[in-house]
């Protein structure tokens, strides 16, 4: 599962490392010797689902290319306070200057993928229902995000707006209506491509139906809606659409709405809300 493509994470990482070193690294450069070498561990402080070794590495290579380092434990693997995830060996001064940056991603990775874990071990046994991510990621790094979803057990979103129809609310008010939007993108669209539609209600959602929309997002429904809702769509003459379920998504949630009918869950907070896992670089000479 390739992270990014090798030009686009080595710019990616670029810019990363630019913030931290476009002046230089006065301690480092002060402290360390140019020629000394050294070993650094990547140690997990608490429990999590690591992601992001091929990051972590890349960042000192981008520093030192002839740093070289081993992942201990798989991208996806679950760990334990103190376990070793990753090592790299190269110039001291490179591993210094390089710590934050490659912590900084590292962190932010493994802390969704622990995230995206919890999410989806909370659906029922068997179930066929996707959790998944949406948009709201930190610019910049929604590769890197978006994998560390996937890594965690749950699926993305679409990717970017040039990537799928998605009509929300402000869609249907600029439009004048659900469904002249749904016309609209049905008469305009690739027909490879599938229209979904957000509803804020279930007057929404019968007209969403009637327009014959692929997908429909419930958004902020109530339990007893939800159920509503999908029982409308199984009796649909025009097909049953997919559902998907959105806003006010809580872990605690998730097995009632797997059970009431809907095909996705998407959640916000497995990008936006995650937090950091807790990864600190040991060095060693």
């Amino acid at each position: 599962m390739p992270v990014l493509a090798a030009p686009l994470l080595d710019a990616l990482i670029d810019r990363a490392l630019d913030e931290d070193l476009a002046g230089g690294d006065l301690t480092t450069e002060a402290c360390i010797d140019a020629s000394a070498r050294a070993t650094a561990k990547a140690v997990a402080r608490g429990p999590l689902v690591a992601c992001g070794g091929a990051v972590f590495l890349r960042v000192f290579q981008r520093l030192d290319p002839e740093a070289e380092g081993e992942a201990l434990v798989a991208d996806g693997a679950r760990v334990d306070t103190g376990a070793v995830l990753w090592t790299v060996r190269g110039r001291a001064r490179a591993l210094l200057s390089g710590e934050r940056t490659a912590l900084n991603l590292a962190q932010r990775m493994s802390g969704i993928a622990t995230e995206a874990r919890r999410y989806a071990d909370a659906l029922p046994a068997g179930s066929g229902v996707r959790i998944t991510d949406t948009r709201k990621t930190t610019p910049g790094l929604r590769a890197l995000e978006r994998y560390a979803v996937r890594i965690g057990g749950a699926h993305n979103h679409r990717d970017s707006l040039g990537s799928a129809v998605l009509i929300k609310d402000n869609h249907i008010v600029a439009a004048g209506g659900i469904s002249t939007a749904i016309a609209r993108a049905r008469a305009r669209a690739p027909h490879t491509t599938k229209v979904e539609v957000e509803v804020a209600s279930l007057q929404e959602l019968d007209e969403a139906l009637a327009a014959g929309a692929d997908i429909i997002m419930l958004d902020n429904f109530t339990l007893a809606d939800v159920k509503v809702a999908a029982a409308r769509a199984r009796r649909s003459q025009h097909g049953r659409p997919l559902l998907e379920v959105s806003g006010g998504i809580t872990l605690e949630r998730i097995p009632e709405l797997a059970a009431a009918g809907v095909d996705v869950i998407s959640v916000g907070a497995l990008t936006h809300s995650a937090r950091s896992a807790d990864i600190a670089l040991d060095l060693a000479l």
